[in-house]
């Protein structure tokens, strides 16, 4: 009897399939793949990062692990040489760029300068961005300083003197971010969202009730369930100080194509979006709109997609924090064995979902 057997706890729950990736990039001591998976090794019961430089142990004796919590919570203990257990070089790197990004008013971040001040190179400053935070250095600078700005309007300065603090040339600058970014106008978010109206219909569908919100500009929510308070109450949530109100049918056209998508059929026409985002959800969202209606995708391939390979817990999490299911077709991105993956409307809807869509494809 082997020590898998003596000690079920010794059993990973990552796919063969990713098991064997995961084995390449460790006989190969890719430092990419450092903080996306651990091995450990059977026989000495200690748990390594990919890249680290002790000798490979043999394939049979090695076991994968998402992270170092689940290796140490199956008995293993953080390799000396390697030092799993401590913070990877690239999320160091990132942290301290992000702390120095953090406080910068400049409207073109010199990043040259800012990694040689950390002591690395552009390139490798960009890879580590790329691989921890599955954002380009510019991308992260402009959320950071744009977050800055938000809390002076929340901290009740005016906006005058939050653009220039944060060293916005200009109000139609930060106007411009703010209609991706804020979802609304800096002075309406100043206000808490006070002035920004949702309209929001509930209707019926093969997968129960859906509610639509939208604002004059574009669609904000989409959501699937049961009851219809819990999904009022959700939406309230999500957007706590806008006026929300039942909604006249003057986005009855909204509705009724969204209705048709959820029973499988193609689109007939574009549904506008106004969404609060980041730059990096924003491309995932527009990445999942690429894909086939009859079709599905993992999680890696949406991240390879994006030129970003090592983003995949990224695109999860933006796949997690969609709040306009079926135009964003969050529910086509499924897991590496080919299995559904959590669904915030419940796998059975996800399921219902695409067997509908792939029906009506054929």
């Amino acid at each position: 009897m082997n020590m898998t057997q003596k000690n079920p706890q010794l059993q990973s729950s990552v796919p063969a399939r990713a098991a064997a990736r995961f084995w390449q990039a460790a006989v190969s001591r890719d430092a990419r793949a450092d903080g996306t998976f651990v091995l450990a090794v059977r026989s000495t019961r200690i748990y390594c990062r990919p890249s680290c430089p002790a000798r490979r142990p043999l394939r049979r004796n090695v076991v994968f692990f998402r992270t170092q919590e689940e290796a140490e919570k199956s008995g293993f203990r953080p390799c000396r040489r390697c030092r799993p257990n401590e913070v990877a070089g690239p999320v160091a790197l990132v942290q301290a760029a992000a702390r120095h990004l953090m406080q910068s008013n400049e409207d073109g971040v010199r990043f040259a300068t800012l990694a040689k001040g950390l002591g690395t190179t552009s390139g490798t400053l960009r890879r580590a961005f790329l691989q921890v935070t599955g954002l380009r250095p510019r991308e992260l600078a402009a959320a950071l300083r744009l977050e800055r700005f938000k809390k002076m309007l929340r901290d009740g300065k005016s906006i005058a003197d939050a653009l220039y603090e944060t060293g916005y040339g200009s109000t139609s600058r930060v106007y411009e971010r703010s209609n991706a970014q804020l979802g609304m106008t800096p002075a309406t978010y100043r206000k808490g969202g006070k002035n920004m109206t949702i309209g929001y219909t509930i209707t019926k569908s093969s997968l129960g009730k859906i509610l639509v919100a939208a604002t004059e500009r574009g669609i904000s929510a989409v959501y699937l369930g049961d009851v219809e308070s819990k999904l009022v109450e959700e939406l309230r949530s999500e957007y706590p100080r806008a006026e929300i109100s039942g909604a006249t049918d003057s986005f009855e056209r909204w509705v009724k194509e969204i209705v048709r998508r959820v029973e499988g059929n193609p689109p007939r026409i574009d549904l506008p979006l106004d969404l609060q985002a980041t730059a990096f959800q924003r491309r995932v969202w527009q990445e999942l709109q690429n894909i086939p209606r009859w079709a599905t995708r993992t999680y890696s391939q949406v991240a390879r997609a994006l030129g970003q390979p090592k983003a995949v817990r990224a695109v999860a999490r933006a796949c997690a924090t969609n709040p306009v299911s079926i135009v964003v077709p969050c529910h086509r991105v499924i897991r590496e064995d080919g299995n559904l993956a959590g669904y915030r409307w419940g796998l059975s809807r996800k399921e219902q979902l695409l067997a509908q869509e792939r029906a009506a494809g054929r």
